[in-house]
């Protein structure tokens, strides 16, 4: 058991998309159990995909060990699985969206051995239905919302608002 790997769902959530959105994270490890969530404002539904891995690899105090990471989100998986981020590295991310997240997700990935494994959604997985809840409930709970300053920044300056 001391070789378990840590174990992470998560799921993105935008009301309208864009519109206010959230994340929601489960991790798991070794009989540890914590989940996670937060809301934002104004965003995506593909940003808050890729900032729960982020963030949900940011919490993490441990290097070099093994972290299975399920998510529906086939732009995230793809995108690393595939290659895709490392030639938008190669081009300065030049006309990529959410460019400032990918750089953050660059910074973290590789202090882990990140293994990504792409789950339905919806498919009573239940891991993954609970981030969905988490992130839906961070969606509509206006009060907590904070702003993602990366996507209204973007947009603002591209005449959106």
């Amino acid at each position: 058991m001391e070789n378990a790997p840590i174990v992470i769902y998560t799921d993105g959530s935008a009301l309208g998309n864009p519109g206010p959105g959230g994340y929601g994270i489960v991790l798991s490890f070794k009989g540890q159990y914590k989940e996670v969530s937060q809301g934002y404002r104004l965003t995506t539904n593909n940003r808050m995909e890729l900032l729960a891995i982020i963030v949900a690899l940011e919490m993490l105090k441990v290097s070099d060990r093994e972290v299975i990471i399920y998510s529906d989100s086939k732009y995230v998986i793809d995108s690393v699985t595939k290659g895709w981020v490392f030639g938008w590295v190669k081009k300065g991310f030049k006309g990529k969206k959410n460019a400032d997240l990918w750089k953050r997700f660059l910074q973290i990935y590789p202090k882990n051995k990140v293994k990504f494994q792409w789950v339905k959604g919806h498919a009573n997985i239940p891991g993954n239905e609970r981030c969905d809840k988490l992130a839906v409930a961070a969606s509509n709970d206006k009060k907590n919302h904070l702003v993602d300053e990366g996507y209204e920044a973007e947009n603002t300056e591209s005449g959106l608002f």
